[in-house]
Protein backbone atom coordinates (compact mmCIF):
# COMPACT_ATOMS: atom_id res chain seq x y z
CA UNK A 1 0.00 0.00 0.00
CA UNK A 2 1.31 3.60 -1.06
CA UNK A 3 1.93 6.22 1.96
CA UNK A 4 -0.76 8.04 1.07
CA UNK A 5 -2.95 5.31 0.51
CA UNK A 6 -6.28 5.46 3.43
CA UNK A 7 -7.33 2.09 4.54
CA UNK A 8 -10.84 2.13 4.07
CA UNK A 9 -12.84 1.83 7.84
CA UNK A 10 -14.11 -2.05 8.40
CA UNK A 11 -17.44 -1.37 8.98
CA UNK A 12 -19.11 -3.23 5.88
CA UNK A 13 -19.94 -6.80 6.23
CA UNK A 14 -21.10 -9.53 3.87
CA UNK A 15 -24.78 -9.44 5.68
CA UNK A 16 -25.40 -5.23 4.25
CA UNK A 17 -28.84 -5.63 6.43
CA UNK A 18 -27.35 -6.96 9.75
CA UNK A 19 -24.29 -3.98 9.32
CA UNK A 20 -27.32 -1.56 8.82
CA UNK A 21 -29.31 -2.42 11.69
CA UNK A 22 -26.40 -2.95 13.98
CA UNK A 23 -24.93 0.73 13.08
CA UNK A 24 -28.49 2.13 12.97
CA UNK A 25 -28.72 0.44 16.83
CA UNK A 26 -25.50 1.77 17.82
CA UNK A 27 -26.48 5.19 16.20
CA UNK A 28 -29.66 5.65 17.63
CA UNK A 29 -28.16 4.81 20.93
CA UNK A 30 -25.35 7.22 20.77
CA UNK A 31 -28.15 9.79 20.04
CA UNK A 32 -30.51 8.75 22.77
CA UNK A 33 -27.38 9.16 25.31
CA UNK A 34 -25.97 12.14 23.66
CA UNK A 35 -29.26 13.73 23.06
CA UNK A 36 -30.23 13.26 26.98
CA UNK A 37 -27.24 14.78 27.83
CA UNK A 38 -27.92 17.66 25.63
CA UNK A 39 -31.76 17.82 26.99
CA UNK A 40 -30.68 17.91 30.44
CA UNK A 41 -29.06 20.91 29.66
CA UNK A 42 -32.67 23.25 29.55
CA UNK A 43 -33.11 21.66 32.98
CA UNK A 44 -30.68 24.75 34.09
CA UNK A 45 -33.90 27.19 33.15
CA UNK A 46 -35.28 26.75 36.61
CA UNK A 47 -32.01 28.53 37.89
CA UNK A 48 -32.63 31.85 35.92
CA UNK A 49 -35.55 34.10 34.64
CA UNK A 50 -37.97 33.13 31.61
CA UNK A 51 -36.03 36.05 29.54
CA UNK A 52 -32.65 33.94 30.14
CA UNK A 53 -33.99 31.12 28.86
CA UNK A 54 -35.40 32.59 26.39
CA UNK A 55 -32.72 34.73 25.07
CA UNK A 56 -30.75 31.10 25.09
CA UNK A 57 -33.58 29.28 22.74
CA UNK A 58 -33.15 32.14 20.38
CA UNK A 59 -28.94 31.87 19.99
CA UNK A 60 -29.16 27.93 20.10
CA UNK A 61 -32.13 28.35 17.45
CA UNK A 62 -29.85 31.14 15.57
CA UNK A 63 -26.95 28.59 15.31
CA UNK A 64 -29.45 25.56 14.46
CA UNK A 65 -30.74 27.62 11.28
CA UNK A 66 -27.00 27.42 9.82
CA UNK A 67 -27.70 25.21 6.56
CA UNK A 68 -24.83 22.84 8.29
CA UNK A 69 -26.49 19.25 7.66
CA UNK A 70 -26.44 20.00 3.69
CA UNK A 71 -22.96 20.13 4.34
CA UNK A 72 -22.19 17.44 6.57
CA UNK A 73 -24.04 15.16 3.94
CA UNK A 74 -22.54 16.93 0.57
CA UNK A 75 -19.19 15.67 2.71
CA UNK A 76 -20.58 12.45 3.39
CA UNK A 77 -21.03 11.99 -0.63
CA UNK A 78 -18.01 13.29 -1.81
CA UNK A 79 -15.91 10.93 0.92
CA UNK A 80 -17.86 7.96 -0.22
CA UNK A 81 -17.04 8.35 -3.76
CA UNK A 82 -13.70 9.22 -3.24
CA UNK A 83 -13.11 6.27 -1.21
CA UNK A 84 -14.60 4.41 -3.73
CA UNK A 85 -13.42 5.61 -6.78
CA UNK A 86 -9.50 6.38 -5.01
CA UNK A 87 -9.59 9.89 -4.95
CA UNK A 88 -8.55 10.65 -1.57
CA UNK A 89 -6.00 13.21 -2.84
CA UNK A 90 -9.43 15.16 -3.99
CA UNK A 91 -11.31 14.95 -1.06
CA UNK A 92 -8.13 16.34 0.93
CA UNK A 93 -8.23 19.25 -1.13
CA UNK A 94 -11.39 19.61 -0.35
CA UNK A 95 -11.57 19.49 2.81
CA UNK A 96 -9.04 21.89 3.03
CA UNK A 97 -10.38 24.45 1.06
CA UNK A 98 -13.69 24.93 2.75
CA UNK A 99 -11.77 24.74 5.94
CA UNK A 100 -9.79 27.92 4.94
CA UNK A 101 -13.15 29.56 3.27
CA UNK A 102 -14.93 28.58 6.64
CA UNK A 103 -11.85 30.27 8.78
CA UNK A 104 -11.94 33.39 6.50
CA UNK A 105 -15.58 33.84 6.54
CA UNK A 106 -15.61 33.43 10.89
CA UNK A 107 -13.13 36.63 10.75
CA UNK A 108 -15.92 38.28 8.64
CA UNK A 109 -18.49 37.74 11.09
CA UNK A 110 -16.59 39.04 13.65
CA UNK A 111 -16.10 42.00 12.50
CA UNK A 112 -19.72 42.35 11.78
CA UNK A 113 -20.77 41.81 15.16
CA UNK A 114 -18.69 44.04 16.28
CA UNK A 115 -19.99 46.53 14.62
CA UNK A 116 -23.64 45.82 15.02
CA UNK A 117 -23.68 44.09 18.25
CA UNK A 118 -25.53 47.13 20.21
CA UNK A 119 -28.68 46.24 17.62
CA UNK A 120 -28.38 42.90 17.48
CA UNK A 121 -28.55 42.49 21.66
CA UNK A 122 -31.46 44.74 21.53
CA UNK A 123 -33.03 42.91 18.62
CA UNK A 124 -33.07 39.65 20.16
CA UNK A 125 -33.74 40.63 23.86
CA UNK A 126 -30.07 39.02 25.14
CA UNK A 127 -29.23 39.69 28.47
CA UNK A 128 -25.82 41.51 27.49
CA UNK A 129 -23.06 41.37 24.41
CA UNK A 130 -21.08 37.82 25.71
CA UNK A 131 -23.70 35.54 25.16
CA UNK A 132 -23.71 36.80 21.18
CA UNK A 133 -20.14 36.18 21.74
CA UNK A 134 -20.32 32.63 23.07
CA UNK A 135 -22.64 32.24 20.06
CA UNK A 136 -20.17 33.40 17.26
CA UNK A 137 -17.76 31.56 18.42
CA UNK A 138 -20.16 28.18 18.26
CA UNK A 139 -21.19 28.89 15.12
CA UNK A 140 -17.58 28.83 13.41
CA UNK A 141 -17.44 25.02 15.74
CA UNK A 142 -20.60 24.49 14.66
CA UNK A 143 -20.08 25.45 10.67
CA UNK A 144 -16.50 23.07 11.29
CA UNK A 145 -18.27 19.98 12.78
CA UNK A 146 -20.23 18.42 9.84
CA UNK A 147 -17.57 19.34 7.45
CA UNK A 148 -15.44 16.89 9.55
CA UNK A 149 -18.50 14.79 10.28
CA UNK A 150 -19.57 14.03 7.36
CA UNK A 151 -16.26 12.77 6.59
CA UNK A 152 -17.02 10.31 9.61
CA UNK A 153 -20.11 9.61 7.90
CA UNK A 154 -18.67 9.14 4.52
CA UNK A 155 -16.37 6.58 5.39
CA UNK A 156 -18.99 4.78 7.39
CA UNK A 157 -16.66 4.91 10.61
CA UNK A 158 -19.91 4.98 12.69
CA UNK A 159 -18.55 3.70 15.62
CA UNK A 160 -17.20 6.92 16.28
CA UNK A 161 -19.89 8.86 14.63
CA UNK A 162 -21.59 8.10 17.53
CA UNK A 163 -19.01 8.79 20.04
CA UNK A 164 -18.88 12.40 19.01
CA UNK A 165 -22.44 12.65 19.90
CA UNK A 166 -22.19 11.08 22.93
CA UNK A 167 -19.19 13.14 24.29
CA UNK A 168 -20.33 15.96 22.68
CA UNK A 169 -23.26 15.83 24.79
CA UNK A 170 -21.52 15.86 28.11
CA UNK A 171 -19.09 17.95 26.90
CA UNK A 172 -22.47 20.25 26.72
CA UNK A 173 -23.64 19.04 29.62
CA UNK A 174 -21.67 19.74 32.37
CA UNK A 175 -19.31 22.49 31.83
CA UNK A 176 -23.16 24.40 31.50
CA UNK A 177 -23.95 23.11 34.90
CA UNK A 178 -20.75 24.54 36.62
CA UNK A 179 -21.36 27.93 34.89
CA UNK A 180 -24.50 28.58 35.59
CA UNK A 181 -25.18 27.30 39.00
CA UNK A 182 -21.74 28.22 40.36
CA UNK A 183 -20.81 31.37 38.79
CA UNK A 184 -24.37 32.66 38.15
CA UNK A 185 -24.08 32.73 34.24
CA UNK A 186 -27.32 31.96 32.99
CA UNK A 187 -28.01 32.16 29.33
CA UNK A 188 -23.93 32.90 29.16
CA UNK A 189 -23.53 29.49 30.94
CA UNK A 190 -26.08 27.17 29.00
CA UNK A 191 -24.05 28.90 25.54
CA UNK A 192 -20.53 28.17 27.19
CA UNK A 193 -21.63 24.51 27.51
CA UNK A 194 -22.55 24.26 24.08
CA UNK A 195 -19.32 25.59 23.12
CA UNK A 196 -17.76 23.54 24.90
CA UNK A 197 -19.46 20.84 23.44
CA UNK A 198 -18.78 21.07 19.77
CA UNK A 199 -15.31 21.89 20.56
CA UNK A 200 -15.15 17.88 21.68
CA UNK A 201 -16.60 16.80 18.85
CA UNK A 202 -14.36 18.77 16.27
CA UNK A 203 -11.51 17.67 18.39
CA UNK A 204 -12.64 13.87 17.83
CA UNK A 205 -13.45 14.61 14.21
CA UNK A 206 -9.81 15.87 13.38
CA UNK A 207 -8.45 13.22 14.91
CA UNK A 208 -10.71 10.48 12.72
CA UNK A 209 -10.08 12.22 9.55
CA UNK A 210 -6.39 13.63 9.97
CA UNK A 211 -5.51 10.29 7.58
CA UNK A 212 -7.47 11.85 4.86
CA UNK A 213 -6.76 15.82 5.17
CA UNK A 214 -3.34 15.33 5.76
CA UNK A 215 -2.74 13.40 2.53
CA UNK A 216 -0.87 15.12 -0.37
CA UNK A 217 -3.47 16.85 -2.59
CA UNK A 218 -4.63 17.46 -6.13
CA UNK A 219 -6.61 19.14 -7.95
CA UNK A 220 -10.46 18.72 -8.40
CA UNK A 221 -13.38 19.00 -10.99
CA UNK A 222 -15.00 22.24 -9.85
CA UNK A 223 -17.91 22.44 -12.10
CA UNK A 224 -18.22 18.62 -11.40
CA UNK A 225 -18.40 18.91 -8.03
CA UNK A 226 -20.64 21.65 -8.47
CA UNK A 227 -22.80 19.63 -9.81
CA UNK A 228 -23.02 16.79 -7.29
CA UNK A 229 -23.03 18.94 -3.96
CA UNK A 230 -25.65 21.79 -5.33
CA UNK A 231 -28.49 19.91 -4.97
CA UNK A 232 -27.68 18.51 -1.68
CA UNK A 233 -26.55 22.24 -0.37
CA UNK A 234 -30.02 23.13 -1.47
CA UNK A 235 -32.15 19.94 -0.63
CA UNK A 236 -30.87 19.79 2.62
CA UNK A 237 -31.02 23.03 3.73
CA UNK A 238 -34.50 23.94 2.61
CA UNK A 239 -35.44 20.80 5.03
CA UNK A 240 -33.16 22.23 7.78
CA UNK A 241 -35.59 25.40 7.01
CA UNK A 242 -38.06 23.42 8.27
CA UNK A 243 -36.69 21.92 11.15
CA UNK A 244 -35.25 25.10 13.04
CA UNK A 245 -36.38 28.79 11.84
CA UNK A 246 -39.77 28.76 13.21
CA UNK A 247 -38.30 29.50 17.23
CA UNK A 248 -36.37 32.57 15.42
CA UNK A 249 -40.00 33.66 14.02
CA UNK A 250 -41.95 32.90 17.40
CA UNK A 251 -39.48 35.12 19.33
CA UNK A 252 -40.61 38.20 17.69
CA UNK A 253 -44.36 37.46 18.33
CA UNK A 254 -44.17 35.84 21.72
CA UNK A 255 -43.71 37.03 25.08
CA UNK A 256 -40.66 35.42 27.44
CA UNK A 257 -43.35 33.14 29.39
CA UNK A 258 -44.63 31.87 25.72
CA UNK A 259 -41.16 31.45 25.05
CA UNK A 260 -40.29 29.39 27.63
CA UNK A 261 -42.92 26.84 26.81
CA UNK A 262 -42.04 26.92 23.04
CA UNK A 263 -38.55 25.93 23.65
CA UNK A 264 -39.16 23.20 26.25
CA UNK A 265 -41.92 21.59 23.82
CA UNK A 266 -39.73 22.14 21.11
CA UNK A 267 -36.60 20.32 22.87
CA UNK A 268 -39.05 17.67 23.60
CA UNK A 269 -40.65 17.26 19.96
CA UNK A 270 -37.53 17.63 17.98
CA UNK A 271 -36.19 14.86 20.17
CA UNK A 272 -38.32 12.43 18.21
CA UNK A 273 -36.36 13.68 14.97
CA UNK A 274 -33.07 13.13 16.23
CA UNK A 275 -33.69 9.82 17.31
CA UNK A 276 -34.93 8.81 14.05
CA UNK A 277 -32.32 10.67 11.86
CA UNK A 278 -29.15 8.11 12.88
CA UNK A 279 -31.10 5.58 10.05
CA UNK A 280 -30.92 8.12 7.82
CA UNK A 281 -27.51 9.15 8.66
CA UNK A 282 -26.23 4.96 8.52
CA UNK A 283 -28.17 5.06 5.18
CA UNK A 284 -26.88 7.71 2.60
CA UNK A 285 -23.35 6.69 2.47
CA UNK A 286 -25.08 3.05 2.27
CA UNK A 287 -26.94 4.20 -1.13
CA UNK A 288 -23.89 5.90 -2.58
CA UNK A 289 -21.47 3.05 -2.36
CA UNK A 290 -24.29 0.70 -4.14
CA UNK A 291 -25.26 3.45 -6.80
CA UNK A 292 -21.35 3.44 -7.54
CA UNK A 293 -21.13 -0.41 -7.74
CA UNK A 294 -24.28 -0.79 -8.92
CA UNK A 295 -25.48 -3.15 -5.83
CA UNK A 296 -29.08 -3.36 -5.46
CA UNK A 297 -30.36 -3.47 -1.44
CA UNK A 298 -34.08 -2.57 0.16
CA UNK A 299 -32.31 -0.65 2.94
CA UNK A 300 -34.65 2.69 2.01
CA UNK A 301 -37.57 0.04 2.41
CA UNK A 302 -36.04 -1.04 6.14
CA UNK A 303 -35.31 2.80 7.05
CA UNK A 304 -38.87 3.89 6.37
CA UNK A 305 -40.63 1.86 7.66
CA UNK A 306 -38.30 1.92 10.96
CA UNK A 307 -38.71 5.50 10.90
CA UNK A 308 -42.34 5.52 11.00
CA UNK A 309 -42.04 3.20 14.14
CA UNK A 310 -40.22 5.30 16.22
CA UNK A 311 -41.41 8.19 15.28
CA UNK A 312 -44.96 7.15 16.47
CA UNK A 313 -43.63 5.72 19.06
CA UNK A 314 -41.76 8.31 20.21
CA UNK A 315 -44.62 10.84 20.03
CA UNK A 316 -47.25 8.42 21.98
CA UNK A 317 -44.42 8.19 24.98
CA UNK A 318 -43.86 11.83 25.28
CA UNK A 319 -47.39 12.00 25.28
CA UNK A 320 -47.97 9.87 27.96
CA UNK A 321 -44.71 10.85 29.99
CA UNK A 322 -45.06 14.49 28.52
CA UNK A 323 -45.88 16.22 32.29
CA UNK A 324 -43.32 14.18 34.20
CA UNK A 325 -40.46 15.41 31.87
CA UNK A 326 -41.60 19.50 31.38
CA UNK A 327 -41.53 18.90 35.47
CA UNK A 328 -38.39 18.18 35.53
CA UNK A 329 -37.27 21.10 33.10
CA UNK A 330 -39.46 23.46 34.46
CA UNK A 331 -41.84 24.51 37.04
CA UNK A 332 -44.76 22.82 37.71
CA UNK A 333 -47.34 25.60 36.56
CA UNK A 334 -45.66 25.30 32.83
CA UNK A 335 -46.81 22.00 32.67
CA UNK A 336 -50.10 22.83 31.32
CA UNK A 337 -49.06 25.38 28.24
CA UNK A 338 -46.07 23.19 27.36
CA UNK A 339 -48.32 20.09 27.16
CA UNK A 340 -50.61 22.07 24.89
CA UNK A 341 -47.86 22.48 22.60
CA UNK A 342 -46.47 18.95 22.67
CA UNK A 343 -49.07 17.43 20.49
CA UNK A 344 -48.82 19.80 17.74
CA UNK A 345 -44.86 20.14 17.67
CA UNK A 346 -45.03 16.75 17.73
CA UNK A 347 -47.39 15.68 15.13
CA UNK A 348 -45.12 18.25 13.10
CA UNK A 349 -42.19 16.75 13.78
CA UNK A 350 -43.28 12.53 12.56
CA UNK A 351 -44.05 13.93 8.87
CA UNK A 352 -40.60 15.70 8.75
CA UNK A 353 -38.92 12.73 10.02
CA UNK A 354 -40.46 10.63 7.21
CA UNK A 355 -39.73 13.15 5.05
CA UNK A 356 -35.66 13.32 5.43
CA UNK A 357 -35.38 9.60 5.29
CA UNK A 358 -37.00 10.30 1.64
CA UNK A 359 -34.58 12.94 0.88
CA UNK A 360 -31.89 11.29 1.84
CA UNK A 361 -32.80 8.40 -0.83
CA UNK A 362 -33.57 10.40 -3.28
CA UNK A 363 -30.45 12.61 -3.29
CA UNK A 364 -28.11 9.89 -2.76
CA UNK A 365 -29.74 8.24 -5.75
CA UNK A 366 -29.03 11.36 -7.98
CA UNK A 367 -32.88 11.91 -7.84
CA UNK A 368 -32.96 15.97 -7.85
CA UNK A 369 -36.61 16.53 -8.84
CA UNK A 370 -37.17 16.74 -5.48
CA UNK A 371 -34.85 20.20 -4.95
CA UNK A 372 -36.91 22.66 -6.76
CA UNK A 373 -39.92 21.60 -4.33
CA UNK A 374 -38.28 21.83 -1.06
CA UNK A 375 -36.93 24.93 -1.82
CA UNK A 376 -40.44 26.68 -2.95
CA UNK A 377 -41.90 25.00 0.00
CA UNK A 378 -38.90 26.89 2.22
CA UNK A 379 -39.83 29.89 0.83
CA UNK A 380 -43.25 29.45 1.31
CA UNK A 381 -42.66 28.80 5.02
CA UNK A 382 -40.55 31.84 5.85
CA UNK A 383 -43.61 33.61 4.03
CA UNK A 384 -46.45 32.44 5.65
CA UNK A 385 -45.21 31.70 9.02
CA UNK A 386 -45.59 35.75 10.20
CA UNK A 387 -48.42 36.48 7.83
CA UNK A 388 -50.38 33.84 10.34
CA UNK A 389 -48.37 34.97 13.44
CA UNK A 390 -49.46 38.54 12.80
CA UNK A 391 -53.44 37.37 12.18
CA UNK A 392 -53.78 34.97 15.13
CA UNK A 393 -51.64 37.44 17.68
CA UNK A 394 -50.17 35.18 20.99
CA UNK A 395 -50.89 31.76 19.41
CA UNK A 396 -48.28 29.57 19.54
CA UNK A 397 -50.40 26.74 18.18
CA UNK A 398 -50.34 28.55 15.42
CA UNK A 399 -46.97 28.55 14.55
CA UNK A 400 -47.16 24.60 14.46
CA UNK A 401 -49.91 23.73 12.69
CA UNK A 402 -48.15 26.21 9.95
CA UNK A 403 -45.22 24.24 10.48
CA UNK A 404 -47.11 20.71 10.57
CA UNK A 405 -48.64 21.39 6.93
CA UNK A 406 -45.87 22.64 4.84
CA UNK A 407 -44.17 19.23 6.54
CA UNK A 408 -46.97 17.40 5.26
CA UNK A 409 -46.70 18.89 1.87
CA UNK A 410 -43.21 17.81 2.00
CA UNK A 411 -43.60 13.88 2.91
CA UNK A 412 -46.52 13.67 -0.02
CA UNK A 413 -44.09 15.38 -2.54
CA UNK A 414 -41.24 12.86 -1.29
CA UNK A 415 -43.18 9.88 -1.14
CA UNK A 416 -44.74 10.61 -5.01
CA UNK A 417 -41.27 11.10 -6.35
CA UNK A 418 -39.85 7.54 -4.41
CA UNK A 419 -42.94 5.28 -5.18
CA UNK A 420 -44.97 6.79 -7.56
CA UNK A 421 -42.79 8.48 -10.59
CA UNK A 422 -39.56 6.73 -11.28
CA UNK A 423 -38.37 8.84 -14.10
CA UNK A 424 -34.77 8.52 -15.19
CA UNK A 425 -32.06 9.18 -12.62
CA UNK A 426 -30.02 12.61 -12.53
CA UNK A 427 -26.39 11.10 -11.47
CA UNK A 428 -24.98 14.84 -11.04
CA UNK A 429 -22.35 14.22 -13.08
Amino acid sequence: MSADKVEPIPTVDHKPHAAFFRQSGWMIMAAIIGGGMTWLVHFLNKFMSAGEYAAFGVLLAAVSCLPMSPLQMMFAQQSALALATGRERQLSNLIRLVWLWMTLLFIVVLVVVFIFQGRIVSGWHLPDAMCLWIAVVVMYLYMLQPVLSGVVQGRQDFFWLGWVNIIGGAGRLLPAAILVLAAGWGAKGMMGGVLFGYLLGVIICVRRTRDLWTLPVEKFDGKSLLRQVTPLLLGFGGCQVLFASDTLFAQAYFTDLQMKHYVVAGTLSRALLWLVLPMATVMFPKLIQSRVKSEKNNIFGLAVLGTAMLSVCGALSLWLVGPLVVRLVTDASNVPATMALIPWYAGAMIPLALANVMVNDLLAKGRYVIVPIIILLAVAYVIVLPLMLNHFPGRPEVALQTLGTFNLLLLAACAWFCWVIKGPKNEGA
